[in-house]
C-alpha cells in the first residue's frame, strides 16, 4: 500500500473506507496513516519474534532439566535393580 501511495501525485484522489462509506482523504494524511500502520505491524512482528526466541530458550532449558532428571531416574533404577 505504501508503494502504491508513492506512485500517486497530489492530483489523485484517495478514499478511506469508514463503515460502509468511502470518505475522501488528504494524500499526506493517507501516507501518514499507512506509515504508522506499517510501523506498528513491524513493531509487533519484532515483539513476537523476540517472544518466540525467549520461549525457545525456555523450552531448551526445560529440555535440559528433563534430560538430567531422566538420567538420574535411570541411575536410581539401575541401583535398585542391582540391590534386588
Amino acid at each position: 500500500m505504501d508503494r502504491e501511495l508513492d506512485l500517486l501525485d497530489s492530483s489523485n484522489t484517495v478514499y478511506k473506507l469508514i463503515g460502509p462509506v468511502l470518505v475522501k482523504q488528504d494524500m499526506d494524511e493517507a501516507k501518514a496513516t499507512v506509515g504508522k500502520r506499517l510501523d506498528y505491524i513491524t513493531g509487533e512482528i519484532k515483539r513476537y519474534e523476540a517472544q518466540m526466541q525467549e520461549y525457545d530458550k525456555k523450552s531448551d532449558q526445560q529440555r535440559e532439566v528433563l534430560a538430567r532428571l531422566q538420567q538420574e531416574f535411570q541411575k536410581a533404577q539401575a541401583k535398585v535393580a542391582l540391590k534386588a
